[in-house]
């Protein structure tokens, strides 16, 4: 089987041979990146596509229950798979639903989420394809980040923590827009690809609780394939090579 196809994990695999979009760094960095200082004990994957996220909040918490909710469906069957094969196939559970339905659904029922992740489609229809399942994996037409935030804010717990990786650019509108929902950005992680570039991905963690809004960042590689010390820390416990 072709690597393209079976991305492997420390400890878990990844089958990506259906689906339009395979696995990417900021999903890794997402799942590396966030929080489980609360000990949440309920967790959400929103658009999880084959499930990595998921996969890897469940190596690294104790979570009992950890819910993805998929649209495409060609990457909820392979999510579903990825959980079954995983060692922590009795906390993890794939729904394939649209989110805004979904999340309306949920919260009628007064349920609700300690963690909420994303690696939302965040391109605009400018940019669409003719690939109807890699856009809807990678475009806001599919999930506009208002519809996530009003869905992550229905689910998410009094003390819970919402946690998403955007385009840098869209850092500033979408903080903006998430405190129409109360959700008050506590800490963001700005990347780069090298020291020299320009920062590319926000790392984002919002609360319903104001905080003193921490700063960080973070340099991916000193030169092509030379990672720096900080991205081999956060990642190392889920590539083979770091």
């Amino acid at each position: 089987m072709s690597s393209s196809t079976l991305f492997r994990f420390k400890e878990f695999n990844i089958r990506q041979d259906k689906t339009a979009m395979k696995i990417g760094t900021d999903a890794v960095l997402l799942g590396s990146w966030v929080s489980l200082d609360a000990y949440p004990d309920t967790i959400l994957d929103i658009g999880t596509g084959t499930g990595v996220i998921a996969l890897m909040l469940a190596q690294r918490s104790d979570a009992m229950t950890i819910d993805a909710v998929e649209l495409e469906e060609e990457a909820y069957e392979e999510a579903v798979e990825n959980f079954e094969q995983s060692d922590w196939a009795d906390r993890l559970f794939c729904y394939h639903a649209n989110f805004t339905e979904f999340s309306e659904e949920l919260a009628e029922e007064e349920e609700s989420y300690d963690l909420i992740v994303s690696n939302p489609p965040f391109y605009t229809a400018d940019y669409e394809t003719d690939n109807s399942a890699r856009n809807q994996a990678r475009f806001t037409s599919a999930l506009s980040f208002d519809q996530l935030l009003k869905g992550a804010a229905q689910l998410l717990s009094a003390d819970g923590i919402f946690s998403v990786v955007i385009p840098a650019a869209e850092e500033a509108q979408f903080t903006q827009l998430a405190l129409i929902y109360q959700l008050h950005l506590n800490k963001v992680c700005r990347v780069k690809g090298n020291y020299t570039s320009e920062v590319k991905r926000s790392l984002m963690s919002f609360s319903f609780t104001a905080t003193e809004l921490v700063e960080q960042e973070l340099v991916i590689e000193k030169e092509r394939h030379n990672y720096t010390e900080d991205y081999i820390e956060l990642t190392k416990d889920f590539y083979l090579k770091m």
